[in-house]
């Protein structure tokens, strides 16, 4: 006789079920996320509200980043100096020179960076030492459209051959 075995039913069957369930709330938690937040100045301040039997959230942070998250910037104190503040995000920067870890590779460097100075002065020039190499790079861009006019321009003096842009934590004014 030809009897075929059992159809067993596999755990594969249900997930699709399954999936639908967890899609469902999935929206639904993001649905009730996007109200919450919707209503709330900032994410801060939804978190630091005081819901009685539930306790309260309390964040210390920098008023800087208030401003980074998309809050209105405080004028400054009048304690502060005339100094520019800045905040660090990754961007981009415009590499003029990499040389070795020597003293000559140093003062090259320097010497580049006061010749981007002499034709560009608005640019900021950052002259470091990455180990094992001394680099220049000059500006703060947040995109590498930016960053591109910039590396054409220093170019086109034929002052400056190896120029490239390299993504690097860069200096935002607030």
């Amino acid at each position: 006789m030809n009897r075929l075995p059992p159809v067993r039913k596999s755990f594969f069957i249900y997930q699709p079920v399954r999936m639908k369930t967890y899609s469902f709330y999935f929206s639904l938690l993001l649905l009730l996320f996007a109200a919450t937040t919707a209503n709330a100045q900032n994410i801060v301040k939804s978190l630091e509200r005081d819901v009685p039997g539930q306790g309260k959230v309390t964040i210390h942070q920098d008023e800087r980043l208030d401003a980074a998250i998309g809050k209105e910037k405080q004028p400054a104190s009048a304690g502060m100096t005339d100094e520019q503040q800045f905040i660090k995000v990754a961007g981009y920067r415009v590499q003029v020179y990499a040389g070795n870890n020597s003293r000559a590779a140093r003062t090259e460097a320097q010497n580049i960076g006061y010749k981007v100075k002499e034709y560009f002065p608005d640019l900021k020039v950052y002259t470091t030492f990455t180990s094992p190499r001394w680099l220049c790079r000059v500006g703060d861009f947040r995109t590498i459209e930016e960053a591109d006019a910039t590396m054409r321009q220093l170019r086109s003096t034929g002052v400056f051959k190896e120029v490239s842009i390299v993504k690097e934590q860069v200096n935002i004014p607030l």
